[in-house]
């Protein structure tokens, strides 16, 4: 696949029971070992138990998180999933047995979240920012969306068969930044447009949320968040000196 180590899931809200423990047998049959769950997230009581036949490690060892923001941390590479079948997306997307080849050009050694949102909603726009490449599953317009653990279980199963596949040693790619590291960036980056009076456009909360999503599709590498943070320390104290950041601007109502 990527050459890093095997993906992680992360599960957004999962509400059923059911659907945490089916979804760490999907993980055991294809080789996964780690799960992230963003509260509120259904307990790990009797029935996922039920659910996670021959796979209670993993239930046993998912880690649980207050927030999306928290979950994604260690992370370099985000890879969304979602249905779209209401909404438009104005990037493209990966059918799973894309992602494979995808993560072996683009994401060499990097360490890579699975993001799956809950079973009504799925993930948000704004969850949907986060990521770094959205997979969708293609189904039948008569039921165009797949249960929780079926969706992980498509596309673990894809990198499962893309892992047992020979191919040749690509070389080791540069340390990708982390999502943590990207949103210092992201965070900095709105706060100088904030202060140089950029938020009194109405459009800024849609444009922050872009610039996001840029950032988080660009694949940096950990020197290339480390530059631009950099720069963009600089040009707030370069501004701050000068006296054109007289103090963060006034946003419009949301």
């Amino acid at each position: 696949m990527n050459g890093g180590p095997p993906p992680a899931v992360v599960l957004v809200r999962p509400r059923e029971e059911g659907n945490l423990g089916a979804v760490c047998r999907a993980m055991a049959n294809m080789g996964l070992e780690r799960l992230l769950l963003v509260e509120p997230a259904a307990p790990a009581g009797d029935t996922a138990r039920a659910f996670a036949m021959h796979a209670h490690q993993i239930l046993d060892g998912a880690e649980r998180h207050a927030s999306l923001a928290a979950a994604l941390s260690p992370f370099e590479v985000v890879v969304g999933t979602a249905s779209l079948r209401d909404r438009g997306w104005p990037h493209p997307v990966l059918a799973p047995r894309e992602l494979a080849p995808w993560l072996a050009r683009q994401a060499a050694g990097a360490k890579v979240a699975l993001l799956f949102g809950p079973e009504v909603s799925g993930l948000s726009g704004e969850e949907l920012a986060r990521a770094s490449v959205v997979v969708t599953v293609p189904c039948a317009p008569a039921q165009p969306t797949l249960n929780l653990a079926q969706a992980v279980l498509v596309v673990a199963y894809e990198l499962f068969v893309a892992r047992g596949a020979p191919g040749a040693e690509l070389p080791p790619a540069a340390p990708r930044a982390s999502a943590r590291q990207i949103e210092r960036v992201a965070a900095s980056l709105e706060s100088l447009l904030d202060r140089a009076g950029f938020a009194r456009d109405t459009t800024f909360v849609r444009v922050a949320r872009d610039l996001r999503h840029l950032l988080a599709r660009a694949g940096l590498s950990e020197r290339e968040a480390m530059i631009l943070a950099g720069i963009l320390r600089r040009t707030r104290h370069a501004l701050a000196r000068a006296g054109a950041l007289a103090g963060p601007s006034r946003r419009p109502s949301e």
